[in-house]
C-alpha cells in the first residue's frame, strides 16, 4: 500500500473565529466559545429558543445546506470538462464562479478520486475543513481516532465505513491546513450517464466530498 501524507500544519490565529475553528479538538472552550453557550442558554430558559429547533438548524447546515454547495460543483464538474479542468487546476477560483468563496486567506485544493488513486481528507491538528463547500464540519472530522486513524491506517478506517478500495488502488490521505483546505472529487457512479445536473448533485454526500464514502446511484 502506498500513500501520500500532505503535511505543513501552519495555523496563524488572526480572530476569534479560527481560535474556535482550529483550536485541537478537545481543549478548553475560547472567551468566545463560552459566550456563546451563555447566550444559548439564556435564549432557552427565557424560552425565545427551542432547543430542538437549534438542533434542526445546525444539522441542515451540517449536511443538507452546506454540502449541497459542494454537490453543485461536484455536478458541474461531472457534466463539464472544461469547469472540470479549472477545478482541478485552481478549486479556489473555479469554486468562486459559483459565489462560494471561503476567507481570503484560504487556498481549495480539489484532489479527484480515479480507478488508481482514492483520496481522502483529514485535518491532523484540529478541524480545518471547506466551510464555503461542505457546511459544517462533522463531529466525528474532528474527534481524535479519526485524526490519528486516517493517517496511520487509511483502508482500515475506509474499510470500517464500507469503503473497500482494491489493493492496485493508492491512497493518498490530504491534511488539511489553515492555509489549504482539500476537497475530493468523487468518481461518477456508472448508469447516470442520462441524469441531469441537477439529477447528479442529488446523489452527492458530503462523505463523498472528503473521501470516506462512494456516490452511489
Amino acid at each position: 500500500m502506498s500513500h501520500d501524507h500532505e503535511h505543513g500544519h501552519h495555523h496563524h490565529h488572526h480572530d476569534d473565529d479560527d481560535v474556535q475553528e482550529h483550536r485541537e479538538h478537545g481543549a478548553p472552550l475560547t472567551e468566545v466559545e463560552l459566550r456563546v453557550r451563555a447566550l444559548e442558554s439564556l435564549l432557552v430558559d427565557k424560552g425565545l429558543v427551542d432547543p430542538a429547533a437549534l438542533d434542526q438548524l445546525i444539522d441542515t447546515y451540517e449536511t443538507k445546506v452546506g454540502p449541497r454547495n459542494g454537490a453543485r460543483i461536484v455536478a458541474r464538474a461531472w457534466v463539464d470538462p472544461a469547469f472540470k479542468r479549472r477545478l482541478l487546476e485552481d478549486g479556489t477560483a473555479a469554486v468562486a464562479e459559483h459565489g462560494f468563496v471561503g476567507r481570503q486567506s484560504e487556498k481549495l485544493v480539489v484532489v479527484e478520486n480515479t480507478p488508481s488513486v482514492h483520496n481522502m481528507v483529514v485535518c491532523t491538528l484540529c478541524s480545518c475543513y471547506p466551510w464555503a463547500v461542505l457546511g459544517l464540519p462533522p463531529v466525528w472530522y474532528k474527534s481524535a481516532p479519526y485524526r490519528s486513524r486516517a493517517v496511520i491506517d487509511p483502508r482500515g478506517v475506509l474499510s470500517e465505513l464500507g469503503v473497500s478500495v482494491p489493493a492496485h488502488t493508492e491512497v493518498r490521505v490530504w491534511d488539511s491546513t489553515a492555509e489549504i483546505r482539500y476537497m475530493v472529487l468523487p468518481e461518477r457512479p456508472a448508469g447516470t450517464e442520462r441524469m441531469s445536473e441537477e439529477q447528479l448533485a442529488e446523489l452527492v454526500t458530503r462523505d463523498a466530498m472528503i473521501g470516506v464514502a462512494r456516490v452511489r446511484a
